[in-house]
């Protein structure tokens, strides 16, 4: 997209309105381009964290996000932003984790962030976006969640066509057995006959490629089943 000079004027003046705020928001500011992804600011916290100037940031273009970020995180929120991207929604927002690689650390560092439209074109159309992110390691036990939750949406999202050639009746056994439940204590539960839940578990095993009481209760955790 080509920026013309009153647009640019715009930008910039955007810009400053945010750099006179940043340093007293309790959070990190970016703002990118949409068409690339490249870095347009980022609040020097930000630029701190990392290691880097707010120029050799906007020379990286699209390496930065592959430098800095785990690309595995977008599987998560990448879908969301095409949504509010294709529907032009500047009122609308989104909010995922990532994993980031600061200066001077081997271990990656949990931030959820949190993503809107920011300027639109001529046109109407959207061409930045700005982003708030927050460090999880200030908040309790959350480093740990957050690494629970990025497990089982990768897992549902390898496992769904498996799990959706399960009937009604299989996702209800397979609830059972991921609590614990025998066959005969299933039946009763059920009112259906024992070999018939053996008939179900076998063919649960045999969908899903499983074989013990944790890939049930793995299948069921995913998909909300318990």
């Amino acid at each position: 997209m080509l920026i013309n000079e009153h647009t640019e004027s715009l930008i910039n003046e955007n810009i400053k309105a945010i750099e006179i705020i940043a340093d007293q928001l309790p959070a990190i500011v970016i703002i990118h381009r949409i068409e690339d992804f490249s870095v347009v600011y980022m609040s020097p916290k930000g630029l701190s964290l990392l290691g880097v100037s707010l120029e050799e940031l906007k020379q990286m273009k699209a390496e930065y996000q592959h430098r800095f970020f785990n690309i595995e995180d977008s599987d998560d929120y990448w879908p969301k932003f095409k949504v509010l991207l294709s529907n032009n929604d500047m009122d609308g927002s989104i909010s995922y984790f990532q994993q980031v690689k600061l200066a001077k650390s081997e271990n990656w560092a949990w931030y959820i962030s949190a993503t809107r439209l920011f300027m639109q074109d001529e046109a109407g159309n959207a061409f930045l976006c700005i982003t708030t992110a927050t460090a999880l390691d200030e908040m309790k036990h959350m480093p740990a969640k957050a690494e629970r939750l990025l497990e089982e949406n990768t897992f549902l999202r390898e496992n769904y066509q498996r799990f959706s050639t399960l009937g009604k009746r299989e996702k209800e056994i397979l609830k059972w057995v991921s609590y614990g439940k025998s066959s005969p204590e299933i039946s009763e539960e059920l009112g259906i006959a024992s070999a018939t839940v053996d008939a179900h578990r076998k063919n649960i095993k045999k969908k899903l490629s499983i074989s013990s009481y944790y890939d049930f209760a793995q299948y069921a955790r995913a998909f909300d089943l318990i």
